[in-house]
């Protein structure tokens, strides 16, 4: 693998800098050179946050090109359709959490035009209730990232080790946080069998 594009968007406060870190960390111990970057968009008062990374062998700049990603995880609905034009329509996959927070004094998406609009700009759209899942099961919606970031490589939509990302939580997270999001990885595991809406 020469390189891999990744990009993390969502709304401030869904954890996306603490996730860019424990991936980052993740594709050290596969031995790849990875680079990071991050962008706020007045991030306490829950506005857009977005991080590129980008691994593989010599990688040089941060960012992801526009239509050059091949992974887009968007931790709210509504924010995917910001990073839409990083994807391609035969490359990118887009892995949604199936959450939304309603634009305060703006106009809000319905699901089909969210789905309807990324449909010009990827063939592979998953939509996963990894909020709805970490507050039922483990009573912490801040885990979905976590949840999702692990969904992806037991699902192989990224080639990194799930050992690594294991690891990684335990090296940066702080200790008593550990155990939980632990949980969350192992709550990924089957979550391919539970009927999620891939378009």
């Amino acid at each position: 693998m020469k390189k891999f594009n990744l990009i993390i968007g969502g709304i401030g406060g869904q954890g996306q800098i603490l996730l860019s870190q424990i991936l980052a960390n993740s594709c050290i111990l596969e031995n790849y050179d990875v680079k990071t970057s991050e962008t706020h968009g007045l991030s306490q008062r829950r506005g857009s946050v977005e991080v590129h990374l980008r691994f593989g062998k010599n990688i040089y700049s941060p960012l992801v090109k526009e239509g050059d990603a091949d992974l887009i995880i968007s931790l709210e609905k509504q924010e995917a359709l910001r990073l839409a034009y990083y994807g391609a329509k035969n490359k990118t996959i887009f892995l949604i959490n199936d959450f939304v927070i309603p634009i305060i004094g703006g106009k809000n998406f319905d699901d089909k035009y969210i789905k309807e609009s990324l449909k010009k700009f990827s063939k592979n759209i998953i939509f996963v209730p990894a909020t709805k899942i970490c507050e039922e099961k483990l009573k912490n919606q801040i885990l979905s990232g976590v949840f999702l970031i692990s969904y992806a490589s037991y699902k192989k939509l990224i080639p990194i080790k799930i050992e690594n990302i294991k690891k990684s939580i335990k090296e940066l997270v702080k200790p008593e946080f550990v155990e939980l999001n632990l949980k969350a990885v192992e709550l990924a595991k089957p979550a391919d069998k539970r009927g999620y809406n891939t378009d």
